[in-house]
This record gives structure tokens, sequence and C-alpha cells, in this order.
């Protein structure tokens, strides 16, 4: 049994034990509400008559915005009961994140510019953000929504080059993707927290910071109570100044063509977050990522109703051999891989081949355990899905590695997922070096 490390260095901003980001507050613009007014505080009474409403929530998407921030957002707001509405600022609602993940927005930002939003959330990603910022009637509609007294929000490059030169951080502290601090700094105050307040602005650092990002925001929309509801499922670290550790039994050398091929299935109901994760990052490490969709078209609605569109069909999928391949979770996609015969298929052939095969969240449970593909082996899953394991000795770990396959627990621990499959592959260096890029660990 190998215990194997990788050390994070936090920023400003952690953690607390019950999972609600601790963001870095100018108190003196503090509100905690997206009340219209300019108190400073709210009754409690107007909080809960605030919660119990649907909030209306608007997510701009451009050709090259970075998937991970947009998707995380989406998905972590909407599990919070917000209205959350996509938007292209492309031609069409097609969208061509970076990293070849393709989106279907819910609608044009033309479509929604008269209408009023509880808050606005920019995702990062070059050159998305330009593509946002050249948006007239993006530009227009952000303008009126801060100038009505609304939240606003923005992570990774969006704060210095959306939000900067549209004047909307004038006199206010905020954070962004540190290759982009300087050119913040040329517009306000710029800050290394990973989550920012100030005033009815939260901005953030990069894909490694965007969960708390968005259960920040989740507070500011709802309350506390609201974001501890939504963070505690997504299984988050708790402290980001602690060492992390994956549990890695049965060390085996992974070796693979170059560059390795590996297989992302997706389905109906797949939890969004985790896919474009491991898409994301992979892809990142220059591996050649084939995303498949075990329905009967290429478009699929995950499970917080995000609309994402695979590269091609299983069946075509099937007939090309994988160095690994990788099951997302999500309770309706982890379902539809276990009754795809075809998907069920190649997994028994990757493990009888000995090549690498993996699943997070409720996959390890409802796929690999009832098809015979954990016997003899450790594992973990989605918390509430670690009863259903044969075996659960080692099911507390984020990330266990037994020989030729790799499992992971939830939302919450997919990047940590995906960089240990990129130093199985790669190296430590290169996992090292994406966790920094990303910032999930220091830059």
């Amino acid at each position: 049994m190998a215990l194997r490390h990788i050390r994070f260095f936090p920023h400003t901003l952690v953690t607390s034990r019950n999972f609600t980001p601790k963001l870095k507050i100018n108190h003196n613009r503090f509100f905690f509400s997206p009340s219209h007014s300019s108190s400073s505080s709210s009754s409690s009474s107007t909080v809960t008559a605030m919660a119990s409403n649907a909030r209306k929530v608007l997510v701009p998407i451009a050709d090259g915005t970075e998937p991970m921030e947009a998707i995380i957002t989406i998905d972590v707001i909407r599990r919070s009961g917000a209205d959350v509405t996509v938007a292209s600022a492309a031609n069409n609602l097609s969208v061509k994140a970076l990293h070849g993940v393709k989106i279907i927005a819910d609608a044009s930002v033309s479509d929604v510019a008269n209408t009023a939003f509880d808050l606005i959330a920019l995702p990062g990603g070059v050159p998305g953000v330009d593509n946002l910022r050249d948006s007239a009637v993006l530009e227009g509609l952000v303008k009126k929504h801060v100038e009505d007294g609304k939240l606003y929000a923005a992570v990774c490059a969006a704060p210095a080059v959306v939000l900067g030169p549209w004047g909307l951080l004038n006199g206010l502290k905020a954070t962004c993707h540190p290759s982009f601090m300087e050119k913040l700094a040329s517009y306000t105050t710029s800050v290394e927290s990973r989550v920012q307040l100030d005033g009815k602005v939260v901005t953030s650092r990069a894909p490694g910071t965007t969960m708390e990002f968005a259960v920040a925001i989740v507070e500011q929309l709802f309350g506390k109570e609201k974001a501890d509801e939504v963070a505690g499922p997504l299984v988050m670290r708790s402290n980001h100044g602690d060492e992390h550790t994956f549990l890695e039994l049965n060390p085996v050398q992974w070796t693979f063509d170059n560059p390795p091929k590996i297989l992302v299935p997706i389905a109906n109901g797949t939890e969004e977050m985790e896919a474009v994760i491991i898409i994301d990052i992979l892809r990142r490490a220059k591996a050649n990522v084939v995303v498949a969709s075990v329905e009967d078209k290429l478009e699929i609605e995950a499970s917080r109703k995000v609309k994402l569109e695979a590269d091609i069909l299983l069946d075509e999928a099937a007939k090309l051999s994988y160095d690994l391949i990788v099951l997302p979770g999500g309770l309706g996609g982890a379902q539809a891989f276990a009754n795809s015969d075809t998907l069920v298929n190649l997994l028994k052939k990757q493990r009888e081949s000995n090549r690498y095969y993996g699943a997070i969240c409720a996959s390890p449970a409802l796929v690999l355990e009832p098809h015979g593909l954990l016997k003899g082996k450790k594992a973990t899953a989605f918390p509430a899905m670690c009863s259903k394991l044969s075996d659960q000795s080692e099911v507390e770990n984020r990330v266990v590695v037994d020989g030729n396959l790799i499992t992971s627990r939830g939302p919450g621990t997919s990047i940590e997922f995906a960089l240990v499959i990129v130093e199985k592959l790669f190296g430590r260096n290169l996992a090292l070096e994406l966790a920094k890029t990303t910032v999930f660990t220091s830059p």
C-alpha cells in the first residue's frame, strides 16, 4: 500500500468544516442578499421571504469560454433551486468552449436582453472573455443590472477583461486569474483571495476556485443555511491548507500509446461537473479524449439540465480501443451506463486485458460493482452509494487507485481524480503544473 501526496498551498480563502467557503469581504461594502436597498444588512424575515422565491440567474457563455468555470457555476447554483439561464453570446446556441467541450445554451443573449435577473455570473477563458466583452447587448444588460443594485460575479480572466473595461469594478477590491492580476490592478484594487466579495460583486480566480465561488454566490442569493445545504453533497475539500493524499494499492506503472486514448461516456443524467472537469483536465494534459454519447443522439441533457454535445455515438466509439475508460457519475447517467451492454462489454474487455478503467461518484457503485468490475479491488464512491460496494474498507479516501482501477467520490473530488489520472499517465510534475495553472493549488 502506498500513499501519494500532492501538497496544496492555500490563498487567502479556506473552506470551513461544513464546506462553505469563507470569503474575503470588504465589510464596508458587504450586502448579504441581492436586495435592491443600499442597506448593509437584511432582516431575517427578508432573507426568509427571498429564499422562498426562485432567484433568476444569468450565466453568459461564448466560443472560447472555460467550460469548467461555466458548468460548475451553473450546476452548483441550480442545486440551490435558482432559475439559471445559460445564454449564448455566439451566433448560435451551440457554443464551442475551450478544450473541445460543446455546450448548448438555453437562449441567446439577445433573447434575454430585457429580462431582469437577480445575479449575472461571467465565466472566464480566453478568448471567451473577449467575446463576452465585445457583446454590446451583454454589456448593456450587465451595466443596467449593476445600476439597479443587483449582484454580479466573475471568475478567472473575466474580472480583468470584462468587468474592468466596463467600469464595473471602480473602487472595489477584486481578484482574478494570477496571469491577469496586473491588468486587473489597472482598473481596481487587486487581491489574491480565492473568492472575494466587495459590495455586490463576487470575484474568483480560476477553474480550481470555481466551486467555492459558486457556493459563495448561493450564500449571497439565499443565505448561509442554503449554501451549507448545497455544499454538503459536493464533497468539497474541508481545508485548502491540508495536504492532499490519494490511496494507491498494488501499484503498477501505467503504460499507454502516445498520446493516451481515453473514452469518457456521457448520457442523459450524467453529472455535468464531473464529466466536464475530467474532459477539460485530461485534454489540458494533451490526452486524446473521446466523448461518446450512450444515447441515440450526440446531445445529452445532464443531471442539472446542462446540454452537452458528445464527439461521437458510443456504437462508433466501441469500434476503437482505449488506454483508459473513465465514467463520470450522476444517478441517471450511471444507470444508463449500467444498462448499456455495449459500454459494459467495453469495460469488461478493458479489465480482462489489464488496461485502465475508472469511475467517480455513483458509477463505481451502480456500474462497476453490479457487473463484477470491482471484484478483488478496493474502491470508493459517492458517500450515499458506498453501502452498495461489497468491499467498503477504503471508501473514506477521496481518490483510490488499485492497480489498473481508479475511483473517486463526487463533484468536489473531480479535479483531484483527474489530476491523479494525469499523474499516473504523465507523471507527477505535469499533475502539479496543471494544479497550479487551474489554481487548485498555489500558482
